[in-house]
């Protein structure tokens, strides 16, 4: 019998769908919580309660923790010591490392020539004072984050340099700064399993919030996206090489920009959009390579 744990959020909406999906089609079904794992890395041995993660023929990580912060490059090393003990694991934590910090994410995609809003990164506060005043009204963007937690709109104005160090002091070394795009009201996710495009959502606003995230009001809504987009995604992706990912996007008068490639999102928006059960598909996916293995 194949044993897939996964990795996930306890009672997490995804994290629990694609344990369903799993133990439908294995009679096997495992969620993960990283926080209740301990690598003893003298024996080898590494534990979920009293079962032996080094047992499982796979690994899925669905959600690396609730909350985007630095400590879950720990957990992506304690995933990265247990894949080289046995089980293959999807996408593997280096390939999620590369995305999993915002800035790192940017420069692949910078580096990749993926065109994305004008972006100035800095720690130094007058520089990201002058940098403000000449793009004009920007988004200031924890390195760690999601749903648009923790970001800020600035603009040229008396309180600038207040503001920043503001923002400093909540924690934030590095100031990440975006210039601000007119979106269309919506903002595109397109999701790829195994390098190919399998469906896209858009997230309509909420009135009155300047982003799209669920988290402030959004909704999902079916959309087709023409095919120069779908390129672009498929493009922006490539590099990173993840079996799921997540492009975000948004479409400009000035043509389409990427914002970010995400190792975790677009079940729901998939589901709710247009009826693409993700958690099925990755499932099938992922027991489909260990047979080829």
């Amino acid at each position: 019998m194949v044993r897939v744990g996964v990795v996930g959020v306890p009672n997490g909406w995804s994290s629990l769908r694609l344990v369903e999906a799993l133990q439908a089609k294995t009679d096997f079904g495992l969620l993960i919580d990283m926080g209740a794992v301990s690598v003893d890395l003298e024996t080898g041995a590494a534990m979920f309660g009293d079962f032996d993660l080094c047992s499982l023929d796979a690994i899925i990580i669905k959600k690396i923790g609730a909350i985007y912060s630095p400590d879950l490059m720990g957990r992506l090393a304690m995933l990265r010591y247990i894949s080289g003990r046995g089980p293959q694991i999807f996408s593997s934590p280096p390939k999620i490392k590369r995305v999993l910090d915002r800035l790192s994410c940017t420069i692949s995609l910078r580096s990749a020539n993926i065109p994305m809003p004008k972006t100035v990164v800095t720690e130094d506060i007058e520089l990201a004072a002058s940098a403000i005043n000449r793009m004009g009204r920007c988004i200031l963007k924890p390195l760690y984050t999601s749903k648009a937690r923790g970001m800020a709109v600035i603009e040229p104005g008396a309180n600038l340099v207040v503001k920043l160090r503001r923002f400093k002091a909540d924690g934030n070394v590095v100031l990440y700064l975006q210039q601000m795009i007119d979106l269309p009201g919506k903002d595109l996710g397109l999701a790829f399993l195994g390098g190919k495009f399998c469906g896209c959502y858009a997230r309509v606003q909420s009135v009155g919030e300047w982003n799209t995230t669920t988290h402030s009001g959004g909704k999902y809504e079916p959309y087709e996206p023409n095919s120069s987009v779908i390129d672009l995604a498929k493009h922006a992706q490539e590099p990173f090489g993840l079996d799921f990912t997540c492009v975000d996007i948004a479409e400009t008068s000035d043509g389409p920009v990427v914002f970010e490639v995400s190792a975790f999102g677009g079940f729901r928006g998939l589901l709710e959009a247009n009826k693409f059960d993700a958690a099925e598909a990755y499932a099938d996916y992922v027991l489909n390579r260990l047979k080829i293995k």
